[in-house]
């Protein structure tokens, strides 16, 4: 399983809420499950996110998620069990803007 994380500024939280209805609409059946918005710092992310599962590294929806993100950042990464390795170079990939995770939140 692997999680993306799309991360916005709360002045960004209609363009998140317009890529999640994005993603309903065109993408639902590449993904598990598509959580609400969290407009607050959550756990070891940097920013206001919110969370897509999926079963596999799909590259089509990694690439459609690319091109519809817009200026929003996107972490994805493997489901493990081991959290701080799942959220560390070289497991992660991003698109757009690399914000970092606070590690420290997972110990």
């Amino acid at each position: 399983m692997y999680h993306a994380h799309v991360y916005f500024d709360l002045s960004e939280q209609n363009q998140a809420q317009s890529l999640q209805q994005k993603i309903l609409a065109e993408q639902s059946g590449q993904i598990l499950r598509l959580f609400s918005l969290v407009p607050r710092l959550v756990g070891p992310h940097r920013k206001p996110m919110f969370e897509i599962h999926f079963s596999e590294q799909q590259s089509d929806f990694i690439d459609w998620l690319d091109k519809a993100r817009g200026e929003l950042s996107v972490l994805i990464h493997p489901v493990s069990g081991n959290d701080i390795d799942d959220h560390s170079e070289p497991q992660v990939r991003w698109l757009g803007e690399k914000l970092g995770v606070n590690l420290d939140k997972l110990r």
